[in-house]
């Protein structure tokens, strides 16, 4: 289950991250597919879950979005983590239009649990 925290410049337009929210489900589960968790196009609640957060006055940014992907360490997702954050990135540009922005992945070791 990917994490996702998007950090945004107060001037991107409220209908790119309304863009973004609605390509970053599927995106960042096609980027982050392994065999250990596959991906098979059908999210359910708790599959993703997306934070945004604008810029403040103190904080120093020189991309107008940084979204960062945190999902569980896995050899096979390790192996190629570059290509994928590649592959990410021109994924948002193209849904997006985005071009000044940057794409962080993390593959922490982890665990999760999840309730009805």
């Amino acid at each position: 289950m990917p994490l996702i925290d998007v950090t945004y410049a107060p001037h991107v337009p409220e209908a790119t991250l309304c863009d973004l929210a609605a390509v970053l489900p599927h995106l960042v589960s096609e980027a982050v597919e392994c065999p250990e968790e596959p991906y098979d196009g059908d999210l359910q609640p708790g599959d993703v879950e997306i934070r945004f957060r604008k810029l403040g006055p103190l904080d120093r940014s020189g991309l107008d979005v940084v979204v960062e992907v945190r999902s569980k360490w896995f050899e096979s997702r390790a192996a190629d983590r570059q290509e994928r954050t590649d592959r990410l990135h021109a994924a948002l540009a193209s849904a997006t239009g985005l071009r000044e922005f940057g794409v962080y992945l993390s593959l922490p070791v982890a665990a999760w649990s999840q309730g009805d």
